[in-house]
């Protein structure tokens, strides 16, 4: 059984697949594990690091992926650097294939089983394999490190001799685990935090980390989560009450950010132009929806903008920022979810077709896509 770990070719991703870590505990389920030469440095892992541990350190990807079996990766590897690989080789990594339907379907075409580690279901069983949480984390905790990194003021409220410095008040728009990890923050820095979500089921852990919950409760808020816990798309009527609750709101904050998603979808857009008119001079948003298109009408991907004296921050892939500890995480994960699709006694890989993580995850097979609800 040979795992494969590839480098990142998007030169701004600075994640790795696999850790000295986790190549010790591949190494002792009987793997031989082939490392491209560079793939762990701008995460702070030489390849001495893993060879120390008894990797294989190899030149290229192609040397590699030769006879491997299994391959680890952060984002989607281009099919055309796949070449020449063993047939039904699985490649593992985050395959971000809504709008990429081309992109999946040449891998199906290598006869490559490609598994979506974003596609993990949120089970008990899975959560050490869940990549969004591990990952999202991180993100709000570096969203509120940006904010304050930009915000011209202080975050705790300050009482000196010559005058009392108020608190900052942040507003977090959108509370899944990203959102949770902002507000934690936010308030470890002395901020006064306000928070919201459609999602009922937010309010409690809101008002459990010390913020304010704000929302339109009504009939439709109660009822507005799917069965696998993401919101729900929600009506005209409830968007118009809801944004004039939030623009009202927003004009008295320092600093919001950001973190609505919804799966497959372009970012609900939650901060208009006028919203943004409306807050003071200096004030900050930080938008971790920004490579969706952003929540924020005005965002623009990967850059800082200063709009009517409000920066807003298109914040891409934050945690490519906190590279050693997000790979620490994500690696972990995958080890998780390989481990599952190990042999303990013949030590060989073998995938178990029927197994809930597998169905949930598989998006090719046998030269097909298996499931056309990932790719439209």
């Amino acid at each position: 059984m040979r795992i494969a770990v590839l480098a990142e070719t998007d030169t701004t991703e600075t994640r790795v697949a696999a850790t000295p870590e986790t190549v010790k505990k591949f190494l002792s389920l009987g793997a031989d594990i082939a490392i491209q030469t560079g793939a762990g440095i701008k995460s702070g892992y030489s390849d001495a690091a893993y060879h120390a541990q008894g990797a294989q350190i190899v030149d290229s990807a192609a040397t590699a992926l030769a006879h491997a079996d299994v391959a680890l990766s952060v984002r989607r590897p281009n099919a055309s650097s796949l070449i020449g690989v063993k047939e039904n080789l699985a490649v593992i990594s985050i395959m971000d294939p809504f709008g990429n339907e081309n992109a999946i379907g040449e891998l199906a075409k290598k006869n490559i089983i490609a598994f979506a580690m974003e596609f993990m279901p949120r089970i008990t069983r899975a959560q050490t394999m869940d990549i969004l949480s591990s990952q999202a984390n991180l993100a709000g905790y570096r969203a509120v490190i940006e904010a304050a990194a930009e915000y011209g003021r202080s975050f705790p409220m300050m009482m000196t001799a010559a005058g009392t410095v108020p608190a900052a008040k942040v507003f977090i728009m959108g509370v899944g685990v990203a959102g949770l990890q902002a507000i934690a923050t936010a308030r470890r820095l002395g901020a006064i935090v306000t928070a919201t979500d459609v999602r009922p089921a937010t309010k409690e852990q809101v008002e459990s980390l010390g913020a304010k919950f704000i929302a339109v409760e009504n009939d439709e808020f109660k009822q507005a989560e799917t069965s696998g816990g993401y919101a729900k798309e929600m009506s005209l009527d409830y968007q118009k009450a809801q944004t004039e609750l939030v623009a009202s709101h927003i004009s008295k904050q320092d600093i919001v950010i950001t973190t609505a998603l919804i799966p497959g979808r372009p970012a609900p857009k939650l901060v208009t132009e006028e919203m943004v008119l409306s807050m003071r001079n200096g004030s900050v948003i930080v938008d971790l929806a920004a490579e969706r298109g952003g929540n924020c009408a005005l965002t623009q991907a990967d850059k800082i903008i200063i709009v009517h004296d409000v920066k807003i921050i298109g914040a891409n892939n934050l945690t490519c920022r906190m590279a050693s500890t997000a790979s620490t995480l994500y690696a972990k994960n995958l080890f998780a979810f390989v481990e599952t699709m190990i042999s303990k006694e013949s030590k060989t890989f073998s995938i178990d077709w029927d197994d809930e993580l597998v169905k949930a995850t598989a998006l090719t097979r046998d030269g097909v896509v298996l499931d056309h609800r990932f790719v439209t």
